[in-house]
């Protein structure tokens, strides 16, 4: 790995730091921190209000070309962006599924008109997007699917549900499939459409969370009636756009941003209770450091290969697992640390930090969940990686 820095990069650098820590300044003293900045509800009004303001600066998707809105950023640019959010724990962007997945499939399988009226939307946060994907019936095997969407005339017409869509209550647009050829093999009927989810027929259900949240939905379709010119890449070529869209979706440096935020905040949490220097804490602060800057190490030298040109590597799986684990040992260290008030919840009494870590012990079990279980990113690693038996 190359750890330098070109003088360009550099020139980026301080070009974000200088508008970064006045305007984070202004947010907070605004806002506060808001648990929403880990949930990343698009419908929050802090969320909603630093968005305005990266976006206002110009921040937004700044690896998108110029002329669709973006900065026309360099990856390394990109890395430099979080690396100074992180510093300085500013919040992320608000609508991540249109920005770091749809935008680009947008770009890459869109019609103009498409683009034209899809892109700059998404950057301003003007239309959320949420992604119709998994199934009650078809979660890890995505390709067997079963939600239906038949032709009729100009339309389709789709009947069916999906299940686990993350802010599908807040979103403007659904990225959906759909089986539209159950003749064929199953990963060759799937079509890519542009939901519109104000269409009628459509019936979205929150799915309460042990938190408290309710950032996943159930959503059933009943002869919801889709313009055939909203379909994104090819009729039955959907297997193709679901596969590049997944590839966008476990970002190994916006994940790292979250795992890295949270770690510092159970360091600061430890210091604040005074068992900082407790020997068996600080062995389980000392691992947890250590693991965070391993996962960052990991993270950059899967960005090194990739600017080198070679294929993807094992890092992917390897990330997303590491990841799940770190941040749910973190939440655990926090409850040590806390004791019986960990238990305490938002509103009680005696809940410290408003029932912050509370919510955190439960949030943080839903990474070895969403985006592909622990046991899945396991299988991925044995039988892809080492060659071992089913």
């Amino acid at each position: 790995m190359d750890f330098r820095y070109t003088p360009e990069e550099e020139a980026f650098r301080q070009e974000f730091r200088a508008w970064l820590a006045p305007h984070l300044h202004a947010h907070r003293a605004q806002w506060g921190e808001d648990e929403d900045e880990f949930t990343q509800h698009p419908s929050s009004p802090a969320s909603l209000a630093w968005h305005k303001r990266l976006y206002d600066g110009g921040w937004v998707g700044l690896q998108w070309p110029k002329e669709y809105g973006g900065r026309g950023a360099t990856q390394m640019q990109q890395v430099i962006y979080t690396e100074e959010s992180m510093r300085l724990g500013a919040p992320p962007e608000v609508n991540g599924m249109g920005i770091n997945m749809v935008g680009p499939m947008l770009m890459h399988y869109g019609t103009a008109e498409q683009r034209t009226t899809h892109l700059r939307k998404i950057l301003s946060a003007d239309d959320i997007w949420c992604q119709g994907f998994s199934e009650p019936g078809s979660g890890s095997d995505l390709a067997s699917l079963s939600t239906r969407a038949v032709q009729d005339g100009d339309d389709y017409v789709v009947s069916g549900s999906k299940i686990w869509t993350s802010n599908a209550h807040n979103a403007q647009w659904c990225l959906l499939l759909a089986r539209t050829d159950p003749e064929v093999p199953k990963h060759k009927g799937i079509t890519c459409f542009l939901l519109d989810m104000q269409t009628p027929g459509i019936t979205i259900r929150p799915l309460l969370q042990m938190s408290g949240d309710a950032e996943f939905n159930q959503v059933f379709f009943d002869q919801v009636r889709i313009p055939k010119r909203r379909i994104l890449g090819q009729l039955n070529e959907g297997w193709r756009v679901a596969i590049s869209t997944l590839s966008h979706e476990r970002g190994g440096m916006r994940q790292f941003m979250r795992l890295h935020r949270m770690v510092h905040m159970v360091e600061d949490l430890a210091r604040e209770r005074g068992v900082s220097k407790d020997g068996v804490m600080r062995q389980q602060l000392a691992q947890l450091h250590i693991d965070t800057e391993v996962q960052r190490l990991t993270v950059l030298r899967a960005l090194t290969r990739q600017l080198r040109g070679a294929p993807p590597g094992p890092e992917g799986s390897i990330q997303k697992l590491c990841f799940s684990r770190v941040y749910m040992r973190a939440a655990q260290v926090a409850e040590q640390t806390l004791g019986p008030y960990s238990q305490l919840d938002k509103g009680a009494k005696h809940a410290v930090a408003d029932g912050h870590w509370t919510f955190q012990s439960l949030f943080a079990r839903r990474y070895g969940i969403a985006g592909g279980t622990d046991q899945i990113q396991l299988n991925i690693i044995g039988e892809r990686q080492l060659g071992l038996p089913k």
